[in-house]
């Protein structure tokens, strides 16, 4: 009986650990993912309205209803 406690203890030490450090791992990664998703965020605003031509010196720009 006390050498079932011991592996009882021993395995729950085990899984706990490995599942803090798979946690961890995860938490490593959040910054990397926000910063990606912040630039992909940019590029697709960009895409959808991209920044209008520059007209020539000696032209007026075009009136705007």
């Amino acid at each position: 009986m006390d050498g079932t406690a011991i592996i009882i203890i021993l395995a729950i030490a085990g899984v706990a650990s490995v599942l803090l450090f798979a946690v961890k791992g995860l938490l490593d990664q959040v910054p990397d993912v926000i910063e990606s998703a912040g630039r992909a965020r940019d590029s697709w605003q960009r895409f959808r309205q991209p920044e209008p031509l520059p007209c020539p010196d000696d032209e007026e720009p075009p009136m705007t209803a």
